[in-house]
């Protein structure tokens, strides 16, 4: 079993919009492991889930850091994703492009980043779109799998941190995050880091987790009716290694802090688990009306 090896961080103030942290909610408790549903009966390190009350930005307190960003993510490709996520198609990512196609607007050969590449899938659709692409990927193995595996270009791949990876300013017409923020310990610092690899008028893609998930609502409410102050919301120390949940607000705060604004958003509900699925249609077709799906993803235009 692969020993995590951690130091804590006190969060002081809002990522996203620099709230003082003293001025925010404690949803709960989080293990560091699968809680699932009787979360007294597991044992484990717990940290306290925090909510910003002006941005609606959650996360952990204190931040757990590992000692070697290895010991998160340096695993085998294989023990990470099924073996299905391995098959490429050119339909792999086409809706987010066919987005930020239509609003950049697009042109052959304009240039793309994937920031956390993984495997390399992303950066293949995006080439077989007609961008230029190139990536920066953190894990040693899934940069690794992404040359023999995926035949990535090594001279168009980066490995490290995107906190440490440096491109020219203004290289990249489009930016693309994927499910990459939520894992990222500074999120606006390495948001305008990304801005300024950005042209004037380019977008950068997010996809994160919504603080707004009605069925992380519903599981809070379970753990207090049965007497615990848990909650299901975010996964410090436990795969994947999420450390934020992120509202429309958070976002729409760091627009007033640095150079970017909103140019589209939407909420997905994605897969629902742990519900009889008699409800999945009906919860999702809620989700979609009310905003309280799993993932929100926003397009952002840089300010000149």
């Amino acid at each position: 079993m692969k020993k995590l090896r951690y130091t804590f961080e006190e969060v002081q103030a809002c990522e996203m919009c620099g709230d003082k942290a003293s001025n925010h909610k404690i949803l709960g408790q989080r293990l560091n492991r699968s809680q699932g549903l009787k979360p007294k009966s597991k044992t484990g390190i717990s940290v306290s889930v925090m909510k910003c009350t002006n941005c609606e930005l959650i996360y952990s307190q204190p931040q757990p850091i590992p000692f070697e960003i290895q010991d998160h993510y340096g695993v085998p490709p294989e023990d990470y994703w099924t073996p299905e996520y391995f098959n490429w198609t050119p339909d792999y990512f086409s809706g987010q492009i066919k987005v930020a196609k239509d609003i950049l607007p697009f042109r052959d050969g304009m240039t793309a980043l994937d920031i956390g590449a993984g495997i390399g899938k992303c950066m293949l659709s995006l080439a077989n779109a007609g961008f230029d692409a190139y990536g920066l990927e953190p894990s040693v193995t899934f940069y690794e799998k992404a040359i023999s595996k995926m035949n990535i270009n090594p001279e168009k791949l980066k490995l490290g941190m995107v906190e440490e990876v440096e491109y020219q300013n203004a290289s990249f017409d489009f930016i693309t995050y994927g499910a990459v923020f939520e894992h990222i310990y500074h999120p606006a610092q390495t948001l305008e880091k990304a801005l300024n690899w950005l042209k004037p008028n380019g977008i950068i893609h997010i996809e994160v987790p919504s603080s707004k998930h009605l069925v992380a609502k519903l599981f809070n409410y379970y753990f207090k009716i049965v007497g615990t102050n848990y909650v299901t919301h975010i996964s410090p120390m436990h795969t994947p290694f999420h450390l934020y949940e992120f509202g429309l607000k958070s976002f729409e705060e760091l627009s007033k802090r640095i150079r970017f604004k909103i140019e589209k958003y939407q909420y997905d509900a994605c897969e629902i688990w742990h519900i009889p699925n008699i409800l999945h249609s009906s919860m999702s077709k809620y989700m979609e009306l009310t905003d309280t799906g799993m993932q929100l993803t926003v397009y952002l235009r840089k300010i000149n």
